[in-house]
């Protein structure tokens, strides 16, 4: 064989190679860029910065789960049941305003939503009113429209030798459940000493800041989600506080931030619950849950059956705030913050239980 001959079958070859992997990549699919599963395979959704917004833009749903971390160890199928939906998961870790809204719009462009659930966590409410997907690092080629980036996806090791693999185990020969995805919890203790354990305590009590600290961030953040709302007027939707532990309080007095956040939430429920189409829930003051840190993994991350509980509570109308009675139940939950200080952490402080944040001398 003559070397241009040899050469030319190379090439041949190294083009059907290629081909040939961009082909198992599209077919297979594991962040859904293109579409839905095939061959009958399940949804395996385990990567949320890589998967979610493919979900938003191939699958069919009527319904959102919406919110940060804590949102994600919801099993859909509790919201299908008691809701009559098809439901999937809008995550972003962080849980900002900004970033929210941006899968919220990636889910009106391609589907009619019938109910958003969505978790405001109470930094989202001073968090930049920018998206932070390309800042954070995202696989951007993943969330634009350029299909000649799309290299990256088609042709990355990784993807072929890891996560069509994965994709393929756990719907065939695993037990995963669709209704669980991105949920991290089974990889997780809940214990009172874990809790403690992640927990580490301001050294000084700060000052505490001016309520309207916040405020410019604030109002860029009401106008994001009320223009949501506004916009899709057919659209029910559901927002809820969660119940964070009495450890994320004490922490959030001793930075000083306490009293903004609550005016920060007031100022939220106040705009949003103008809205016909809105109803808000609040649980942070929830003390079986909240005091008892045995339902949590840090002074944040609690344990399914509080997902469980929340929603069963919002289904029931229990702790519902309505314009008559936002602002009693808010006080109400800065009064908890204040119990949680004075009396609730005292035992902890006296059992020399709590650790504290190392300061470093400049």
């Amino acid at each position: 064989m003559t070397a241009s001959k040899f050469l030319k079958k190379l090439i041949i070859w190294i083009l059907v190679l290629v081909v040939a992997v961009g082909a198992v990549v599209y077919a297979f699919d594991p962040f859904y860029h293109y579409h839905k599963p095939w061959f009958g395979l399940k949804a395996v959704l385990n990567d949320k910065e890589y998967q979610c917004i493919g979900t938003l833009r191939h699958f069919d749903y009527d319904a959102l789960l919406v919110g940060s971390s804590v949102m994600e160890n919801n099993d859909n199928t509790w919201y299908d049941e008691a809701y009559g939906v098809k439901s999937i998961k809008a995550i972003r870790s962080y849980g900002a305003t900004a970033d929210l809204c941006y899968l919220l719009d990636e889910a009106f462009d391609n589907q009619e939503i019938r109910y958003v659930f969505y978790n405001i966590d109470p930094s989202s409410l001073s968090s930049s009113a920018e998206t932070t997907y390309e800042s954070t690092g995202c696989p951007m080629y993943l969330y634009d429209k350029n299909p000649f980036n799309d290299v990256q996806y088609l042709f990355n090791k990784d993807v072929l030798f890891e996560k069509i693999p994965y994709q393929v185990a756990n719907s065939y020969m695993g037990d995963y459940q669709e209704g669980k995805s991105y949920n991290w919890a089974q990889w997780k203790n809940f214990s009172e000493n874990d809790a403690l354990g992640l927990y580490f305590r301001p050294i000084k009590v700060h000052e505490m800041y001016e309520e309207t600290y916040y405020q410019d961030e604030l109002n860029a953040n009401i106008a994001l989600l009320t223009k949501r709302v506004e916009d899709h007027p057919e659209t029910q939707f559901i927002f809820f506080y969660p119940a964070y532990s009495m450890l994320w309080w004490d922490g959030i007095y001793r930075t000083g931030e306490r009293d903004a956040y609550i005016y920060n939430e007031i100022q939220m429920t106040k705009a949003l619950l103008t809205y016909d189409n809105v109803r808000i829930f609040c649980f942070q003051d929830l003390e079986e849950v909240t005091t008892n840190l045995n339902y949590y993994m840090d002074s944040i991350h609690f344990s399914p059956e509080i997902n469980k509980l929340m929603l069963d509570k919002i289904v029931a109308g229990e702790n519902e705030m309505t314009l008559d009675n936002y602002e009693q139940m808010l006080y109400g939950v800065k009064d908890f913050s204040d119990r949680v200080v004075n009396e609730l952490i005292v035992p902890y402080e006296e059992a020399d239980r709590l650790s504290y944040e190392i300061v470093y001398d400049e």
